[in-house]
């Protein structure tokens, strides 16, 4: 009798970045995820200590981003495929209203609009480059 084993789960998502705490904090406030255990600034440390490898975390230590420190990272330039995304995120919101309130939220947390598709009746979206570059896409998907 053979026994079934369960499927692995994805823990999460790791980005390359020459900063690790700028974009982990990006992610952050974008996604209103918080630092593992060990990960957060410390207030007695300058704030722009960077370690090589940080992990924030959803609710209940649910599904997260990690961010992993290189040297050097070539930014994707999509839609010119030169240097392709290699990943991207998707999120979405319920609403076309969720998503501009969104929009407004990347930008002053330092996204930049590389797409702008809001207007589709069926799908609306918007695809964004992190402060690191990394493409990542918010699209309206209603419940």
């Amino acid at each position: 009798m053979e026994i079934e084993r369960p499927f692995p789960e994805i823990r999460q998502v790791v980005l390359d970045c020459t900063d690790v705490r700028a974009l982990a904090e990006f992610y952050r406030q974008l996604l209103g995820l918080r630092y593992r255990e060990g990960d957060e600034p410390d207030a007695r440390i300058d704030v722009s200590e960077n370690k090589d490898w940080l992990v924030l975390r959803g609710p209940n230590r649910g599904n997260g981003v990690a961010f992993q420190q290189v040297d050097e990272l070539r930014r994707p330039t999509w839609p010119d495929p030169t240097t392709p995304q290699q990943l991207h995120l998707d999120m979405t919101v319920p609403s076309v209203e969720d998503l501009e309130a969104q929009h407004e939220r990347v930008l002053s947390l330092g996204g930049r609009l590389l797409f702008d598709r809001s207007d589709d009746p069926e799908e609306p979206l918007r695809v964004y480059a992190d402060p690191a570059g990394h493409p990542f896409c918010i699209f309206v998907a209603p419940e």
